[in-house]
């Protein structure tokens, strides 16, 4: 192979092809990180619709959620998927999985309350578990998809 071949390959990103495996470990920090947020949305949400903003309950929802978006992001990025991921590339994609999400939570909550009427407590279960379990496919496979390292150069 001539020498201006190979360097053209060292260069080019090689995306990692056959199946993944799952990372146990990957998949606990995930839901610690995911629990961790909400849990601190909850909090930080609370406490502000506590105090006289006088913004609405659903835009101080919305501010809080806001504020969690990008630490999330960079602790997935991180400890979740060990992402070499550029923040050009994955944050973008992050953010489409997230709007994503929301059109999920609200179909699975459609489908879960209003078709099959189960009750609150069981259906939000539901709907939390299968749209955290597509947020996790899809940001392991394309968000914060691994590069294979080709001559010491991260694709």
């Amino acid at each position: 192979m001539s020498a201006a071949l190979t360097n053209l390959m060292r260069s080019v990103p090689m995306p990692e092809t056959g199946p993944q495996r799952l990372n146990w470990g990957g998949l606990l920090r995930f839901v610690a990180i995911g629990s961790s947020g909400a849990i601190g949305f909850i909090a930080l949400s609370s406490l502000t619709m506590a105090l006289p903003t006088g913004l609405e309950n659903s835009v101080i929802n919305g501010l809080c959620y806001a504020v969690f978006i990008l630490p999330i992001y960079l602790l997935h990025r991180r400890f979740s998927f060990q992402s070499d991921a550029s923040h050009r590339s994955a944050l973008p994609r992050y953010l489409a999985v997230q709007a994503s999400a929301l059109m999920l939570a609200t179909l699975f909550g459609y489908v879960l309350y209003g078709v099959l009427a189960m009750p609150p407590v069981m259906a939000s279960t539901l709907v939390i578990g299968l749209t955290s379990g597509v947020n996790y496919l899809l940001l392991r496979s394309w968000a914060f998809a691994r590069h294979h390292i080709v001559a010491g150069v991260p694709a």
